[in-house]
C-alpha cells in the first residue's frame, strides 16, 4: 500500500530528526539516510518494514533498525 504525500514527509522529518541526534538509521543491516528509508516505504507493494530501537547501555537510543517483513515471517 502507497503512502500518502503527508506520511512520507512526516517519516523523513522523524527520521532526519533522529539521523541529526547522532542517531545511526540502519535498513535491513545495512546504513541508510533518511530519504532511503521513504522511498523504500514509497515503492513497498507488499509486506512492511518493522522498527526495532536499539538501546545503548545509558538506555538512550543508539541505532533505529528497520527490517522487511512479509506475510508469514511471524511465526
Amino acid at each position: 500500500m502507497a503512502m500518502t504525500n503527508t506520511a512520507c514527509k512526516s517519516l523523513y522529518l522523524e527520521l532526519k530528526n533522529y539521523e541529526e541526534l547522532g542517531i545511526s538509521i540502519v535498513m535491513d543491516g545495512y546504513v541508510a539516510s533518511p530519504l532511503k528509508i521513504v522511498q523504500a516505504h514509497m515503492i513497498r507493494e507488499v509486506g512492511t518494514y518493522m522498527r526495532d530501537y536499539q538501546m545503548n547501555d545509558q538506555g538512550g537510543l543508539e541505532t533505529l533498525a528497520f527490517h522487511e517483513v512479509h506475510n508469514g515471517d511471524y511465526n
